[in-house]
């Protein structure tokens, strides 16, 4: 992990990192309380598509879980998005993504099929950087982790989550499944962690049938499903709030947050 700049501001520290993970650059950014020291809870957040890292709603709960909470969190660009593609072919897939949504095109068999193979080369990197994250004094060995991600960041999540074993609760939404059982709708059954679940009712790439198929899909007990009316990108922004508290309910706070605040 070589670190390529800092910035503090308001108690929050944000590193721009690189990381090489089987030939590839992997570009990310971590955000941890300024000056913090020992281990404490990690959130990564998995951004959506045709949007990058540093996109508003995984800045904004960042800096909530840093400022009130004293976790740190990560993201990074998935794979053709962000600092790893081209403003061009990124103009050119925000293009497809708009069209898709004004004509109300759910996601095609060919699309799933794209996102699947993608999906692998995204898990492998998550865990690559969870594996460096965990080197840093700050974060630890030992630290407790949680997944957030939607649409895309649920489709590259659900094999996460189901595969690594560190992960211990997970926010998801904007995504479902066919009647049919496929490899997704099996990774999403192995996924036996606390879940919060976000949906929206006017999904124009996704039918509330597909959601509530996925949210029936997963394995945990402990899993709650929120439905707001909208389409695809309104998810509320009290969503964060809820988001906050469900994270922290399960674990918890940092252990020197007490002594921070």
């Amino acid at each position: 992990m070589e670190f390529l700049d800092e910035v503090s501001e308001q108690g929050v520290t944000e590193r721009r990192f690189d990381l090489q993970v089987e030939g590839q650059r992997v570009p990310g950014i971590v955000w941890t309380p300024s000056g913090a020291r020992g281990p404490r809870p990690l959130l990564l957040q998995g951004h959506g598509g045709v949007q990058h890292k540093r996109v508003d709603n995984i800045v904004a709960l960042a800096h909530r879980m840093v400022r009130n909470h004293g976790w740190a969190v990560a993201a990074i660009d998935a794979p053709k998005h962000g600092d790893r593609v081209s403003k061009e072919e990124a103009a050119r897939e925000r293009e497809r993504v708009t069209r898709a949504v004004r004509n109300r095109e759910p996601i095609n068999a060919d699309r799933r099929r794209a996102m699947a193979t993608a999906s692998k080369t995204a898990v492998a990197e998550w865990k690559a950087t969870l594996d460096a994250l965990q080197t840093l004094e700050e974060i630890g060995t030992e630290c407790k982790v949680a997944y957030w991600g939607v649409s895309m960041g649920t489709r590259y999540g659900v094999p996460l989550v189901a595969s690594e074993p560190r992960i211990q609760c997970a926010a998801l939404g904007l995504y479902g499944i066919g009647p049919d059982p496929d490899e997704f709708s099996e990774q999403a059954s192995r996924i036996k962690v606390p879940l919060l679940f976000l949906f929206q009712q006017h999904d124009e790439l996704m039918t509330p049938e597909a959601g509530l198929a996925l949210f029936s899909a997963f394995g945990s007990e402990v899993k709650t499903m929120h439905m707001n009316p909208g389409g695809h990108v309104g998810i509320p922004k009290f969503e964060r709030q809820e988001c906050e508290a469900f994270f922290t309910r399960h674990l918890g706070a940092a252990p020197d947050h007490s002594s921070r605040v």
